[in-house]
């Protein structure tokens, strides 16, 4: 599946990155999030990506969204 997709964002908190998913939902882009922690300890973790042919968009919204 993911190589069609490019990762565009990661952190360690979940809540983060349905925050960029809904973000880059809201403006028309495809995103999942992959969860990569362990449940027992929270260590890891989790990832965004959307389609490769949106990748600098997506990219270019989360930059203009940390200014």
């Amino acid at each position: 599946m993911l190589e069609n997709w490019d990762k565009v964002f990661e952190t360690n908190q979940v809540i983060r990155a349905e925050q960029v998913k809904d973000l880059l939902e809201r403006n028309d882009i495809q995103a999942v999030v992959l969860n990569k922690q362990t449940s027992s300890f929270v260590l890891g973790y989790c990832e965004v990506y959307v389609p490769k042919e949106v990748s600098e968009a997506a990219k270019t919204i989360l930059k203009n969204e940390e200014a």
